[in-house]
């Protein structure tokens, strides 16, 4: 007995080390953080703006990942509205002198990246100037970088420009083999959402509009590559094809990079430029730093409100992503804020949920009925992301945004082959006629398929509907141009879909112009959890298993895993969601 209670005690003290050993650990996290946090910045004389390789440029504020299982990333987290404004402040800063970007891998979409060039060109004619170094060069911090007035590169590096490519997989065969039906519904020739689950290839109308958007994109960006770097089109069209970005020489002999020089010779270029003597620090400020220096907190006065929603539309209250109740409170919260005078609601989102878009985009009628709405469309803005965006008084979209992908689809999974394979039957018992219109086991009743197909279209007609009052269109004329397909931004403008080509700023400043906001400030929306609602919410959450791995191979790694495994691409509730990302790497 003695024996007995001296290990139980000595688990009970165990158990108390091991909470006041966390206990410690939790006090000191945010008290670092704290500390991190309420840093000074000064900027000094003679500074140089640097866009570096910690530079982690995000659409909203829910896309930060600092939590507890996220301590090691040493990223600063940046909005891309706070970048482009330092970048303007930066213009006009006696003590920045020039920009440097030294960045071979940039953390940001492709409209990010457009928008963060144009404002440093805009930047240049301050007459400061923009150096860029690389070592090895991916595709995107090469299209920031080839705005530099000079670009240097590593002797042994190599630049990444290829073109690009999109690559579909498909699991019709994989379904097939392991006894896995699908039974597929959707409204739209070119909703190609589907596609991987019933065919093997790419349909001729997937590859329809997969290619003018990607030609799209391409022909934007490979055009500013082009003109800044002085390259003849057609030239520039054979670098590309033939990979010479890969070779150091071949860059430097097609005029990639101007030089190739080690990064220590890169400073003491930048030092002499800025008339430096050689035992003269070099003072470089990262964005975020820069950021910091200006910063300041809540501010009293008349507000824009840029409510950000960024990721896949849901159900449900979670604070990452686009979850309806989540959201449904923002606007509420937004619409009773006496302070804010019009709101911006930046959608970066490739769609999800069908109901949840169509909660969403109610809540946004009604607060258009009391203040100025105005949307700014990120990198997505396809399916539910472009419907939600349906109460606007007016749509701005980047050139590059992918854009409409007016359609509704369903896909309902069973796995009767694989049951009875394995000798696994089942037999129903039911009360009413379609008590079992669906089974895991046995599908689909013909019936059940009648219902989802009238659903499918009701939610079509729908969707068509609140884009005919918006874009003041017929039914017809935007039907021509649904079906599923996805425009780019400028096609979509084209098309009568976007109203303005701009950025995020450019639909800040025409909000405020609508509220007649002579005096303002710019107020983010959802605001950023602090450290402690980060620890909490990472021990709150189901899918900490999720979170590690996503850490471990990358969030497109993720994405592809999810489509193979995770529920929510074979879940049977309508949806209205892109069926690809593209990213230029």
């Amino acid at each position: 007995m003695k024996s007995f209670f001296k290990n139980v005690l000595a688990n009970i003290v165990a158990i108390v080390i091991l909470c006041a050993v966390f206990f410690f650990f939790f006090i000191m996290l945010l008290v670092f953080s704290s500390m991190s946090s309420d840093k000074t910045v000064t900027v000094k004389k003679n500074s140089v703006l640097t866009i570096n390789l910690k530079t982690n440029i995000i659409d909203s504020p829910t896309e930060e990942q600092t939590g507890l299982f996220n301590v090691s990333n040493q990223k600063k987290n940046i909005l891309i509205y706070d970048a482009i404004e330092a970048i303007y402040k930066a213009k006009d800063d006696d003590n920045i002198k020039g920009i440097s970007i030294e960045a071979d891998v940039l953390n940001a979409g492709i409209t990010q990246i457009d928008d963060l060039r144009n404002a440093i060109q805009d930047f240049k004619k301050s007459g400061k100037f923009v150096y860029a170094y690389g070592n090895g060069v991916s595709q995107s911090a090469y299209y920031l970088g080839s705005v530099a007035d000079q670009y240097y590169l590593n002797p042994s590096g190599m630049i990444e420009l290829k073109g690009l490519a999109t690559e579909v997989t498909f699991f019709k065969d994989f379904a097939e083999k392991y006894g896995i039906g699908i039974e597929v519904i959707r409204h739209g020739k070119f909703k190609s959402a589907v596609e991987p689950f019933i065919r093997n290839d790419i349909s001729p109308e997937n590859k329809e509009q997969l290619g003018t958007l990607l030609n799209d994109i391409w022909k934007n960006t490979s055009t500013k590559i082009a003109a800044s770097r002085k390259i003849d089109t057609a030239q520039f069209r054979t670098v590309v094809d033939s990979l010479y970005g890969m070779i150091p020489e071949l860059g430097l002999k097609y005029k990639l990079a101007d030089k190739l020089i080690q990064k220590t010779e890169y400073d003491e270029i930048i030092k002499s430029k800025l008339s430096l003597k050689e035992k003269d620090k070099l003072n470089k400020i990262s964005l975020s730093s820069y950021i910091s220096s200006y910063a300041e907190g809540e501010k009293s006065g008349d507000r824009v409100a840029v409510l950000y929603a960024s990721g896949s539309i849901n159900n449900g209250d979670n604070y990452n992503d686009i979850n309806s109740e989540t959201y449904i409170k923002y606007i509420k919260d937004l619409q009773k804020d006496d302070k804010v005078k019009a709101v911006v609601f930046r959608i970066n989102s490739p769609g999800g949920s069908a109901n949840a878009s169509d909660e969403i985009l109610f809540e946004l009628q009604q607060l258009k009925k009391t203040k100025p709405l105005v949307v700014s469309f990120g990198d997505y803005a396809a399916s539910g992301g472009y419907y939600i965006a349906m109460a606007a008084d007016k749509i701005y979209s980047e050139p590059n945004t992918l854009t409409g992908s007016i359609g509704v689809f369903g896909v309902i999974p069973y796995y009767k082959d694989i049951a009875n394979k394995n000798g696994i039957r089942s037999d129903i018992v039911s009360t009413n006629a379609n008590s079992q219109y669906y089974s895991a086991l046995n599908g689909v009743t013909p019936y059940g398929v009648n219902l989802i197909t009238k659903s499918v279209e009701g939610t079509y007609k729908r969707f068509v509907h609140f884009v005919t009052q918006n874009r003041k269109k017929t039914f017809e004329q935007i039907d021509n141009i649904g079906g599923g397909r996805v425009w780019s931004g400028v096609r979509a403008k084209q098309i009568g879909l976007v109203d303005e080509l701009g950025t995020l700023n450019d639909a800040v400043k025409y909000a405020a112009q609508k509220a007649s906001l002579k005096s303002y400030h710019v107020a983010s929306y959802p605001k950023s959890m602090s450290p402690f609602e980060q620890i909490f919410k990472d021990f709150n959450e189901d899918d900490i298993s999720a979170r590690v791995i996503k850490n471990k191979i990358g969030n497109a790694n993720y994405e592809i895993l999810q489509q193979v495994i995770e529920k929510r691409k074979l879940q049977s509730e309508v949806k209205m969601e892109m069926p690809y990302q593209i990213k230029i790497n």
